[in-house]
């Protein structure tokens, strides 16, 4: 052979050498894929021979009838006298009729059986308590809408009985079929006008920009792209009608995909059976506005080990359910109720009483007058083991309910958020019996509280990691300087929230000659006692605190590594200098909110940082450029 002839050779087997090394190296078999093209050839070649048997057999049945039709003149008793040959004609076309019958069920069989099987039928089948008949109806609709003619195809008008060619536009006949076109626009005159589309605003720029913006709000943005876990979420919230089980994901992922149906109300009785397995011992429910009171005895009977539960929107937690849960052989540690104001005070106290001994943490939000002072009562003998205790948005809790909290020994994190006005020598006694072992304490819109709870606090609180106190009008900018001296035995807090601690005075509101609340000093006093070890600090609406103060707290000399979260919106004196000097000083913040600081004008944002609230065209700068 010639070196030419080798030449051209490898020129033509060179490219295919080379795929099927690649198809070697991606474990890809060229020679299977031979054989299957093969068998689909063979498969179709089959299935033509099966169409064209299946036409001569209906010509000849067809030719049969003819014959064998018998006549209306003739008489029923009259004999029928035929052939050999019509008499074997007659028995082929029988043959011929059971096959084509017997051949057509078992296409519609399985077709009945692909239609149950796909995706279509699952979604349009949403109701758990619907019937095998109803079941049967859908499969029947969906065969029925298969079973039409495809475009281009030939079909008999319903209504004049003209042959036409079907088209995507042919019309529906009213008794079934379909219908030409002339007779379409006829049955068009008769249709109700159509109603006019709202137009929705397009997405581009804008749309995304305002999606980034409410992702900052709600404090799940984050810079860069999405991980593949919160993409893997999305996607699952957006087909959660077709998911049977979330298997064996960890609790903190199956934590996110309870929280991303819930805020898209996709949590319904259907999609809480995903969350409901006999191994699980918390059951998280974050809007529970659509289950009614079977829904939650499922709860309880499908997690018989169930140690924590917690449910917000739970309007349909009623007496009844805590009768079941009262009966029920489960030993609840952690209770997070919310929205569930139809539970009587006399079903409180019995739960807490026969169910109150292993209970650690008890959590009540808008519970509106039921869960009274009485209830309170019962806790510091029910429940000895209750380390954690949040009332909110309650109008009954009144300063004796107060004292009968001062009796529970083994309490470390008090969240109160009461209606009722309360003097604050009762807080003070609160404070002196359960301060010292405190780790969290949460007083929320207690405009009556004075300095005398903060020098309460100064005396008795030596464990608080977090503290909050809002909405004061009473406490002053000495009271919170005396707080934070240097002779607090309290170590550094991690949390602080003194947001509106301000004066009210709506004739001079800028005046504040007696130092109502949070100001100057008691600001540089909070930030020299917990500066180092704070990772999230609230002064938002404490309006008196000046720039001088701010550039005091953060010069260049001074860092504080911890710091995460700042919120200082309307403290009016904030300029750029001052969020500069804050970008400096908290290398590893995250947040900065600056809503109505209207001398923040062209501040410059470090990459990776977030800045909300910027007064201007804008809005919110993402990333900085430096």
């Amino acid at each position: 052979m010639s070196r030419q002839t080798r030449t051209v050779g490898r020129r033509i087997m060179g490219p295919q050498s080379a795929l099927t090394d690649f198809l070697a190296s991606h474990n890809i078999s060229a020679n299977q894929i031979r054989l299957d093209a093969e068998a689909r050839r063979r498969a179709a070649a089959q299935d033509n021979q099966e169409g064209q048997a299946d036409a001569a057999q209906q010509q000849l049945l067809n030719e049969n009838g003819d014959f064998d039709t018998p006549s209306p003149e003739s008489d029923e008793d009259e004999p029928v006298v035929a052939s050999t040959g019509r008499v074997t004609r007659g028995r082929s076309a029988a043959q011929a009729t059971s096959e084509v019958e017997r051949r057509k069920k078992e296409k519609e069989k399985h077709a009945i059986d692909k239609i149950k099987a796909s995706k279509k039928f699952q979604k349009r089948k949403r109701d758990p308590d619907a019937s095998d008949d109803d079941d049967d109806d859908i499969v029947r609709a969906l065969f029925n809408e298969r079973a039409k003619p495809l475009p281009g195809q030939m079909e008999n008008c319903a209504i004049c009985n003209t042959r036409f060619t079907v088209t995507p536009y042919s019309r529906n006949a009213p008794d079934g079929g379909l219908v030409c076109s002339p007779c379409g626009k006829e049955l068009a005159k008769d249709d109700p006008a159509p109603k006019k589309k709202t137009k929705r605003a397009s997405g581009g720029p804008v749309g995304a920009r305002r999606q980034t913006q409410s992702r900052i709000l709600d404090g799940t943005y984050h810079v860069g792209g999405k991980s593949l876990m919160s993409l893997c979420i999305q996607t699952l919230a957006k087909n959660i009608d077709l998911a049977e089980d979330l298997g064996d994901l960890p609790p903190k992922i199956v934590d996110k995909i309870a929280r991303k149906l819930s805020k898209h109300r996709l949590l319904n009785p259907t999609t809480l059976s995903l969350f409901l397995k006999p191994s699980n011992q918390g059951v998280l429910v974050y809007d529970g506005a659509k289950l009614s009171a079977d829904d939650f005895y499922r709860i309880f009977h499908s997690v018989p080990e169930l140690k924590k539960l917690k449910v917000r929107n739970a309007i349909h937690f009623k007496d009844e359910v805590v009768e079941y849960l009262v009966d029920r052989h489960i030993v609840l540690e952690d209770l997070y109720l919310h929205g569930c104001n139809l539970i009587s005070e006399g079903k409180w106290i019995e739960y807490l009483q026969r169910k109150g001994q292993p209970l650690r943490s008890l959590r009540v939000y808008w519970t509106d007058k039921h869960f009274t002072d009485a209830v309170l009562a019962v806790i510091p003998t029910s429940c000895p083991n209750l380390t954690r205790l949040k009332v909110c948005h309650n109008q009954a809790v009144t300063g004796e309910g107060l004292n009968h909290i001062a009796k529970i020994a083994t309490l470390r994190h008090l969240s109160l958020d009461l209606r009722e006005a309360i003097h604050p020598d009762v807080y003070v006694k609160l404070l002196t019996a359960i301060g010292p072992q405190l780790e969290t304490l949460c007083l929320t819109r207690v405009p009556e509280l004075d300095n005398t709870v903060l020098d309460a606090l100064h005396m008795h609180c030596r464990n608080l990691k977090k503290l909050r106190i809002t909405d004061s009008e009473l406490m002053t900018d000495a009271g919170f300087a005396r707080l934070f001296t240097s002779t607090w035995s309290n170590p550094g807090l991690v949390f602080l929230d003194l947001q509106k601690c301000r004066q009210l005075e709506s004739t001079k509101p800028r005046e504040n000659p007696d130092g109502i609340g949070l100001c100057d000093e008691g600001f540089k006093a909070l930030m020299a006692h917990s500066g180092k070890t704070l990772q999230n600090l609230n002064v938002h609406g404490c309006r008196h605190i000046s720039s001088k103060a701010f550039e005091e707290v953060f010069t260049a000399d001074k860092t504080y590594k911890n710091m995460h979260k700042m919120e200082i919106s309307f403290c009016e004196e904030v300029t750029d200098f001052v969020v500069g000097c804050i970008f400096r000083s908290c290398p590893n913040l995250r947040e900065l909110n600056v809503f109505g600081c209207m001398k923040v004008k062209d501040v410059r944002v470090p990459k990776g940082k977030i800045l909300v609230g910027v007064p201007n065209a804008k809005g919110m700068v993402i990333e900085g450029e430096d």
